[in-house]
């Protein structure tokens, strides 16, 4: 009878001991959580700073095509004047 007493004894604690280790790890894990979605949040808004970056040059995308254009245009038209007064 003693000898069970003994064996429930240590069986409770070593139910005891895994209950604190299994509290400590889970509250590292909270710990480690909190950090992982403070450094998801920096980078969701990371994401979106440079997503407004892409759409800002994408709309200026035809205003620097059109540019490129009237540029090209004028220097055809000065080209082609030069070429005039050559010949």
């Amino acid at each position: 009878m003693i000898s069970e007493f003994n064996e429930l004894s240590d069986k409770i604690g070593l139910l005891a001991e895994m209950t604190h280790a299994l509290r400590r790890e889970n509250a590292q894990l909270r710990k480690d959580n909190a950090a992982l979605a403070a450094e998801n949040a920096q980078y969701v808004q990371r994401m979106r700073e440079a997503q407004e970056r892409v759409e800002a040059l994408l709309e200026k995308i035809p205003e620097l095509v059109q540019a490129g254009l009237e540029q090209a245009a004028s220097e055809a038209m000065a080209h082609a004047a030069e070429n005039g007064k050559e010949a």
